[in-house]
C-alpha cells in the first residue's frame, strides 16, 4: 500500500531556500524534525513555518540560524526566544484564516511535514490530534513527507488523507507529548465560578487549555445539553461528556458532535479520541469561521488576556512590543458568540500577575498589541466580579472595571485613567 523510508533518506527533498510547514501541537513530528535538524551543516535559510507546537524543536537554537528561521503564526514556548536571537519572526493571523494564506499562495510551501495514523485497509490516514491549516498545507506543498506513528489516534472528521497523497512514509512508534493540567489555584477557582454561573443550560462552550478552563469546566456538572465547538480542547471535557453533560443536542452546527481542530493533553485522552465519532475534527477555517460559530444558539467563547485597559480593549499575545504568543482564534471566537443567539464573549483572567501587577491597566503598554477591541467584549471576568461592558459607556467602562481589579490598585488605575484623558478633570464620556 506504501512504502517506507528512512527519516534521513524523506528530508533530503529539504533543500536550501525551502520553505516547510510543520503540523501543530502535539502532532508536530518530532522524527521529522529531528531528522531535518541533522541535517543543519548542509543547509542554509530555510523557513521553519509552524503554529505552536509541543515537543522538541532544536531548529529553534539560534546557533543554527544560517540554516534555519522560524516563522511563527502563534508562538509557543519553545521558540519564544527566537524573536529576540534574530532567527525568529512572527507573522499575525486570524488562525481561521491561516489556511488560506496557503490556498491563495500567499505563502508557498516546498515541503509538509505531518504526523498521520497507520492507513487503514482502505489507505487513509487520519492527521490525529491536529488539523489546523495542514490540509491547506499538504495541498499546497510540492512534497508532503508523513511520520505514521501506531501511536497516533485515528480521529474522526476532516482530517483524513489518502496514501497517495504522500510522498515519502517514515514509519515510527513513539508516544505523542503530554500536556498536564495542573491544579486551579483558589484564584482561578474563583474565576471558574463566576463565568461557570454565566453559562446556561444548552449553551455551547468554546474554551482553551489552562487552569481556568480546567476550573470553569470542573463547575459544569450540574448544567445539561451543553455542546462543544473550539478549536482547541484538553481532558477536562472527558468526563462532561460521560456524564451527558456535554452532548451536543442543541447545537446548530455539528449537532450531536464535539467539533474541534486541535487537542492536547494525556494518554487518557489520546486513548478518548481514538476511533471515536462523537469528536469531529475539522480545518480551522472551518471551525473559527464567524459564519459557522455565530449558528449555534448560546455560543459562550471563554478566552484570557495578557492585560485589559480600563475600556475594555483586550492584549493577548505581547507584553508591551514584545510578541508573546499571537491572536489565534480569539476573535473568531469573540466575535462568533457576540452574533449568536443569546450569546456571550467572555475574557477571564486573574486581577494581578504573579509579582502583583495589576492586568485591569488605565492604558495599555506602549507597543501592546489589541487583539480584542473594545467594541467586541461583553463580559471580563476576574477573582473579584463580573464587568459586563456590553452596550455601556466608556465611563460605565471604567467603573466596572476599576471594580474587578485588585483592591490594592483600584484608586491607582481610576485616577490615572482621568489624568490621561483630561489632566486630572473629569469628563462626561
Amino acid at each position: 500500500m506504501y512504502k517506507s523510508v528512512t527519516a534521513e533518506e524523506a528530508v533530503k527533498v529539504i533543500k536550501s531556500n525551502s520553505r516547510v510547514y510543520i503540523q501543530a501541537a502535539a502532532a508536530a513530528p518530532q522524527t521529522l524534525i529531528k531528522a531535518m535538524t541533522a541535517r543543519y551543516e548542509e543547509l542554509e535559510n530555510v523557513e521553519i513555518c509552524q503554529l505552536h507546537t509541543e515537543g522538541e524543536a532544536p531548529y529553534a537554537d539560534p546557533e543554527l540560524s544560517k540554516s534555519f528561521h522560524v516563522n511563527s503564526f502563534f508562538i509557543g514556548k519553545n521558540v519564544r526566544h527566537t524573536l529576540k536571537a534574530g532567527n525568529g519572526s512572527y507573522t499575525p493571523v486570524f488562525l481561521s484564516e491561516l489556511p488560506l494564506l496557503f490556498k491563495r499562495n500567499i505563502i508557498d510551501l516546498d515541503v509538509a511535514l505531518i504526523h498521520v495514523s497507520v492507513p487503514d485497509r482502505h489507505g487513509y490516514c487520519s492527521l490525529g490530534v491536529s488539523v489546523e491549516a495542514t490540509l491547506a498545507a499538504i495541498d499546497n506543498a510540492t512534497y508532503v513527507i508523513a511520520q505514521i506513528n501506531t501511536q497516533m489516534p485515528r480521529t474522526h472528521g476532516a482530517g483524513i488523507i489518502h496514501v497517495s497523497e504522500v510522498d515519502y512514509f517514515v514509519e515510527s512508534d513513539e508516544p505523542l507529548p503530554i500536556h498536564h493540567m495542573s491544579e486551579p489555584s483558589e484564584i482561578e477557582n474563583r474565576i471558574g465560578s463566576y463565568v461557570a454561573n454565566l453559562i446556561e443550560d444548552r449553551s455551547t462552550l468554546q474554551m482553551g487549555i489552562g487552569s481556568i478552563p480546567n476550573a470553569v469546566l470542573s463547575r459544569l456538572t450540574d448544567h445539561k445539553d451543553l455542546g462543544l465547538h473550539t478549536e482547541m480542547f484538553s481532558d477536562g471535557v472527558i468526563d462532561l461528556i460521560l456524564n451527558d453533560v456535554i452532548n451536543g443536542n442543541y447545537k446548530e452546527i455539528n449537532r450531536g458532535r464535539a467539533l474541534t481542530t486541535f487537542l492536547m493533553g494525556s494518554k487518557r485522552l489520546y486513548d478518548y479520541v481514538d476511533d471515536n465519532p462523537f469528536v469531529e475534527m475539522r480545518a480551522s477555517n472551518y471551525t473559527n469561521d464567524v459564519s459557522i460559530i455565530k449558528q449555534n444558539p448560546k455560543m459562550v467563547a471563554i478566552n484570557s488576556a495578557i492585560e485589559v485597559d480600563v475600556t475594555g480593549q483586550v492584549c493577548a499575545d505581547s507584553i508591551g512590543p514584545n510578541i508573546y504568543s499571537g491572536v489565534g482564534g480569539q476573535m473568531d471566537f469573540i466575535r462568533g458568540a457576540s452574533l449568536s443567539e443569546g450569546g456571550k464573549a467572555i475574557i477571564a483572567l486573574p486581577s494581578v500577575t504573579k509579582s502583583g501587577i495589576s492586568r485591569i491597566v488605565p492604558s495599555l503598554k506602549p507597543g501592546a498589541g489589541v487583539v480584542t477591541t473594545r467594541s467586541h467584549v461583553h463580559y471580563v471576568v476576574t477573582e473579584y466580579g463580573v464587568a459586563n461592558l456590553y452596550g455601556k459607556t466608556i465611563k460605565e467602562r471604567v467603573k466596572a472595571l476599576v471594580d474587578i481589579a485588585h483592591p490594592d490598585h483600584r484608586e491607582y488605575i481610576d485616577k490615572t485613567y482621568f489624568e490621561l484623558i483630561s489632566g486630572g478633570k473629569r469628563l462626561a464620556l
